[in-house]
């Protein structure tokens, strides 16, 4: 009914290996995405408002990060 799962030592090592170099890619994508989000729009200085409080501002970096991150996912998962 079950399948059997044995958990080595090998195998841990290896899913955080690939845990760790997925995450690290992933966040280093995110972090490419902002900053090609900051060269297409060179009249927003997105750092100035989002220091200023500019809400609008907010809620489209946090629409693009989980945009650009729910497509990583994906082509991450296969």
């Amino acid at each position: 009914m079950f399948a059997s799962f044995t958990l080595t030592v090998d195998s841990l090592g290896t899913g955080l290996f690939a845990a760790a170099l997925f995450g690290s890619l992933g966040i280093g994508l995110l972090m490419l995405g902002y900053k090609v989000f900051e060269w297409i729009t060179p009249t927003l200085d997105v750092e100035k408002k989002l220091q200023e409080g500019s809400v609008a501002v907010a809620i489209t970096v946090a629409g693009l990060l989980i945009a650009i991150a729910i497509i990583l996912a994906a082509a991450i998962q296969g």
